[in-house]
């Protein structure tokens, strides 16, 4: 059968690689905050309170309050030579560099929140002739708020084509022996390079409603067992290498021990010096680089620390590159 001369042409037989993280504005201001908060703190996966209770007070007190107060921890760590989130430049830069490593299957990447959004980067690897796509959240602790955020997303875009990609979505990866060992290699080299000695290693995760964790969340357990992994890859007891919890929100409570204030503690208890690590994150971002290396530095050593350092994100190094490949490795299987 003939088909009709004016017939799309769809092209297919390619395999495709879709990294995507949580998401940046588009301008360190006020105005573009608004929309992107909005987007972000609408997610059903992130708040769980009924719309009807919720959007009035987002609407109405949080999105003429918050973005203006957001604006400013942004402009304190934009990258004016790209004019860019930390977040965005890092995580095109992972895309290039596993675009590389994977040649000739090509890599995309895209936000869950703000610009390039999922739709519009499934869409256009579609078009290219992805019919077969892996999907990976970067994030290696799972949580819904998160992780199955990312995949809704995936799934409601796959909701509206005609011809539906087949489709793999990496999971949770605390674990991964890629990832610890990158990681803690990551954070030896970062100790050797200081001329002082740290007296705490903080590992800090982001934050989560302890709710969540009531309601079978795992994000919580994947955190400490990162903690317990890194800890017996290089040799640290638990009391010298602490699990916290960062970027809390609202009146609520969240998972604890909370990070600024063990830190607080700590340097009031006359510990002078520390190293933070974030292993939730796998690039430098708004809440590493302002809440933590700025933020929190001051804190501590207002009260009393000297000598504060925060590690770096894995980012597009080749320890980053290496972990997130092993990864995608895996998942790929007989599609490589």
């Amino acid at each position: 059968m003939s088909l009709p001369a004016n017939h799309p042409h769809v092209a297919f037989g390619k395999t495709g690689i879709l990294i995507v993280n949580l998401g940046t504005p588009d301008a360190p201001t006020a105005a573009a905050l608004r929309p992107y908060l909005k987007q972000f703190l609408s997610d059903r996966r992130v708040i769980e309170t009924s719309p009807l209770l919720w959007q009035p007070i987002l609407r109405g007190i949080i999105l003429n309050t918050r973005p203006r107060k957001s604006a400013r921890a942004y402009a304190k760590i934009w990258r004016q030579d790209t004019n860019e989130s930390p977040l965005r430049y890092y995580t095109r830069q992972q895309a290039e560099k596993l675009s590389s490593q994977f040649a000739p299957l090509p890599v995309y990447w895209a936000m869950r929140y703000g610009n390039p959004s999922i739709a519009d980067t499934l869409q256009t690897m579609r078009e290219d002739g992805c019919d077969r796509i892996v999907v990976c959240a970067l994030y290696p602790q799972y949580s819904a708020s998160t992780v199955a955020s990312v995949y809704d997303e995936v799934f409601r875009c796959l909701m509206k084509m005609r011809w539906q990609p087949a489709l793999r979505t990496v999971g949770a990866w605390h674990d991964h022996p890629a990832y610890i060992d990158q990681l803690a290699g990551h954070i030896k080299s970062h100790l050797a390079q200081l001329d002082w000695t740290a007296d705490k290693i903080i590992l800090s995760y982001h934050g989560l409603p302890q709710k969540y964790f009531d309601k079978g969340d795992p994000y919580h357990c994947h955190c400490l067992k990162t903690s317990r992994l890194l800890r017996e890859a290089m040799g640290y007891a638990e009391t010298d290498m602490l699990s916290t919890f960062q970027s809390r929100f609202g009146p609520a409570k969240w998972l604890e021990p909370y990070t600024d204030k063990t830190v607080e503690k700590l340097a009031q208890d006359g510990v002078k010096n520390i190293v933070v690590v974030t292993p939730g994150f796998l690039s430098d971002c708004v809440e590493t680089l302002e809440e933590i290396d700025i933020m929190l530095r001051k804190d501590f050593i207002a009260a009393g620390g000297q000598q504060f350092s925060c590690l770096p994100c894995l980012n597009d190094s080749p320890a980053g590159i290496a972990s997130i490949s092993a990864i995608l490795t895996e998942t790929l299987g007989s599609w490589a």
